[in-house]
């Protein structure tokens, strides 16, 4: 296993979107992180490869922090850190 970024976090919290397309995945992180705490670690699973960019453009409106993505199996995990309210 390698990853492509840092993982000196722990996630808090896993949204499964296997088999969901775009934007799915997007209003489904949107709704399961409204319910975190700040600075709790949402990671999503999804078959989409759309989420690769929709996941970076949502952060950066959004003021969530992207933290990575890691592909295995077809498989993208993403991993997104709630912002301050």
């Amino acid at each position: 296993m390698r990853w492509g970024f840092n993982m000196d976090f722990k996630k808090d919290q896993t949204l499964d979107c296997y088999g969901m397309l775009c934007p799915l995945p997007i209003i489904k992180i949107s709704e399961k992180i409204k319910g975190m705490k700040e600075g709790e670690v949402l990671e999503t699973l999804s078959t989409d490869e759309g989420i690769k960019e929709d996941i970076v453009a949502w952060c950066s409106a959004t003021g969530n922090e992207y933290l990575g993505l890691k592909e295995e199996d077809d498989v993208f995990k993403v991993f997104v850190k709630k912002r301050a309210d």
